[in-house]
């Protein structure tokens, strides 16, 4: 028996990972080998210590009944991190941890990411493609039929009258036609950016998405704010984003977009006050191609993109110039 004790203490002292055992408070037990990539403590400074806000809420949940899977980045390594109850006699005493580092596994998703937003910047450059031709082919020759069917009824108005309204009401389908085809073209390429600025298109798309979402969703932006082309193509997409993550996932009432102005640049803030999510899940409902493709956004115009999220409180996406931030 002596000689398991001590084969299992050796194992613990002398594996590659850190594992780790709390108590109900949150305060550690007991830790073996290096926390310091993930905690920034060595394992004599952790023992009977409270950790962070972030880690006492995972902590908190362990004890609820789940079991977490997350991913921490320390510098340049990265760990893949497995939190659980621990179950004596049917009650969850103590919570359970174990921080394995996977830097090579980072390394080869980081080169898939790159591929994803490779593909992304080209289906970007077919969207805007494709929302030219139906604007210039499609809505142009769309209006020249409307303006000839014009004529047409002013012709046989008085010769033959019920021809006349029949016309009119082929005017009728074809002006929702071309309202369809507008829409949809300013859905592949939000072109009022580059046109009127990042007001009327932010005032575009809250009114778009006030059809899909039934809570508050309000915008506080100054209509005379004059940014960049570039950066305000780039935070009107990270708005976009952020505004179809809080209506798919974060089952909130009310959403705010505000657009600041600084001497060091502009910043965007779009917050929600519903379910809030731990950006190290791996499960996380967020984690996916919207955060990919507000990174993507953010990079392009040299922006910095922070997001802040708590479970109780919800979500904040900040997007702002290196100096504003």
């Amino acid at each position: 028996m002596a000689e398991g004790s001590s084969l299992a203490q050796a194992f613990l002292e002398q594996c590659p990972a850190c594992l780790w055992v709390a108590g109900p408070q949150g305060n550690f037990h007991e830790v073996y080998g290096d926390p310091f990539p993930v905690f920034g403590k060595s394992a004599t400074e952790l023992k009977g210590e409270i950790p962070s806000k972030v880690w006492a809420s995972r902590f908190a949940r362990a004890f609820a009944g789940e079991t977490q899977l997350l991913r921490e980045r320390s510098d340049e390594s990265t760990w893949y991190i497995t939190l659980f109850p621990i179950r004596h006699d049917g009650q969850i005493l103590y919570t359970g941890g174990m921080a394995r580092e996977i830097t090579p596994w980072s390394t080869a998703e980081q080169e898939l990411r790159q591929t994803v937003l490779s593909v992304l910047k080209a289906q970007e450059f077919e969207r805007k493609m494709a929302s030219q031709f139906l604007h210039d082919a499609v809505g142009q020759n769309l209006t020249a039929l409307g303006l000839q069917l014009d004529l047409i009824r002013m012709d046989l108005e008085t010769v033959s009258p019920e021809t006349g309204e029949r016309i009119a009401a082929i005017q009728k389908t074809l002006e929702g036609m071309m309202e369809e085809v507008r829409e949809y073209s300013y859905e592949l390429n939000p072109s009022t950016v580059e046109r009127a600025g990042l007001r009327p298109a932010l005032d575009r798309l809250t009114g778009r998405m006030r059809t899909r979402f039934a809570g508050t969703l309000r915008l506080n932006a100054d209509p005379s704010l004059r940014i960049d082309v570039k950066i305000a193509s780039a935070l009107y997409y990270i708005a976009q984003e952020a505004v179809q993550n809080a209506v798919q996932h974060a089952s909130c009432s009310a959403i705010e977009i505000a657009v600041k102005s600084t001497r060091s640049g502009p910043i965007l803030e779009v917050r929600d006050n519903g379910r809030g999510f731990d950006k190290g899940d791996i499960l996380g409902a967020r984690r996916g191609l919207g955060l990919l493709s507000m990174e993507h956004y953010a990079a392009q115009a040299g922006l910095q993109l922070a997001i802040e999220s708590d479970r109780a409180t919800g979500t904040v996406v900040r997007a702002a110039s290196p100096g504003a931030a």
